[in-house]
């Protein structure tokens, strides 16, 4: 929501307007393409002014794009969408080309979304089983070359009520305790456990991560589970997620504030549903999960109406564990921000929720 002055705005009949952008910000909007933003300074602006003379935003097709545009000399800043192994060149490079780096922590969080609705993981120990295979520091390290680091929690390590519940519960790759989890749900070399991993075509990172937890799986676990890695463009696939035509998705999730609330809500409430049902409709439908559970809507529920921080962050811890016990999701790795730019840019900077600060930017 953006403050709207009243001498600019209406509220009434027929005093709507569609087609007239009203802001109150530092820049204003000059043209706007599927590929190019760009900002002018508002000279009207009531506060301070920008630090610049206007930003232009170029949106790339893909991260081989940005790279190159970057590193040719047609960018100042490159953020966002950068492959492991690009940040790691661009890193070793910078030295010698006179580029800033700039690593700042970030609330990005990757997770596998299993599907209730459908087997395998219909059943509650296979779903554990899973959780207890997961190797993130082997993820971490071939998939992201250190750039990102083990998640126990869907909930980031930004905040203070992150708990690492996951690795309480079930270890990090500990395949004795998904054995245990195997036999209880009646797999065996007989009736071996089968699923896929889906992830959307563009990502990179996520076709090493898969790729990765296949193999550590099929190596530890021989004749046991058996993984299948498949790919889908980006639309197609969050499309059919969404339909739970998947069984297991490697997903993302970027947050819309910086708050503990956006990393639960999203993840499990359900508008319409019930436990033999699952969910219908709501957040959990479209991340895939289909979980449904009444505490976690009441627990999410209370978190908002509580004005006690420490009552509050009792209900968060209370949530993580339901996540853990429940495993409609099992969190994997946390990425870490990187941002290049050339030498004669400064004052560069973002916050925890992703947002660049654009009107600090200097450039001579």
């Amino acid at each position: 929501m953006t403050p709207v002055s009243p001498k600019a705005y209406e509220v009434g009949a027929g005093s709507f307007k569609p087609d007239t952008f009203i802001g109150s910000g530092p820049y204003k909007l000059a043209s706007f393409s599927s590929d190019v933003i760009k900002l002018d300074v508002n000279e009207n602006y009531w506060g301070e002014k920008p630090a610049n003379g206007g930003i232009d935003i170029q949106v790339f097709t893909s991260a081989v794009n940005l790279y190159n545009t970057f590193t040719s000399g047609g960018l100042d800043v490159a953020y966002q969408t950068l492959d492991p192994d690009q940040i790691a060149k661009l890193e070793a490079d910078a030295p010698s080309k006179n580029w800033q780096v700039i690593e700042a922590g970030s609330t990005v969080v990757n997770y596998l979304s299993l599907n209730q609705k459908i087997a395998p993981f219909d059943d509650l120990n296979v779903r554990k089983a899973v959780a207890a295979m997961m190797d993130r520091q082997l993820i971490s390290d071939r998939a992201f070359s250190g750039q990102a680091e083990p998640l126990y929690s869907l909930i980031p390590k930004s905040f203070d009520v992150y708990k690492p519940v996951f690795e309480t519960a079930y270890g990090d790759g500990n395949y004795e305790a998904a054995k245990k989890y195997l036999t209880a749900a009646g797999i065996t070399e007989a009736n071996p456990l089968a699923f896929e991993i889906w992830y959307p075509s563009a990502s990179t990172p996520r076709a090493v991560a898969a790729n990765t937890i296949k193999q550590a799986i099929e190596q530890k676990l021989p004749g046991l589970v058996n993984v299948t890695v498949s790919t889908a463009e980006s639309a197609t696939l969050w499309d059919n997620v969404e339909k739970g035509a998947y069984n297991s998705v490697l997903s993302n999730w970027y947050p819309d504030y910086f708050d503990p609330e956006n990393f639960v809500q999203p993840f499990l409430t359900c508008d319409e549903g019930s436990v033999s049902t699952l969910c219908k409709v709501g957040a959990t439908q479209s991340n895939g999960s289909f979980y449904y559970s009444d505490k976690a809507n009441q627990l999410v529920a209370a978190q908002n109406a509580e004005q006690d921080p420490a009552k509050r962050d009792k209900i968060f811890e209370d949530l993580q564990q339901l996540m853990a016990d429940d495993v409609p999701y099992v969190p994997l790795w946390q990425t870490k921000d990187y941002v290049f730019t050339t030498t004669d840019v400064s004052q560069v900077a973002i916050e925890p929720n992703q947002q660049f600060l654009l009107w600090q930017i200097k450039k001579p």
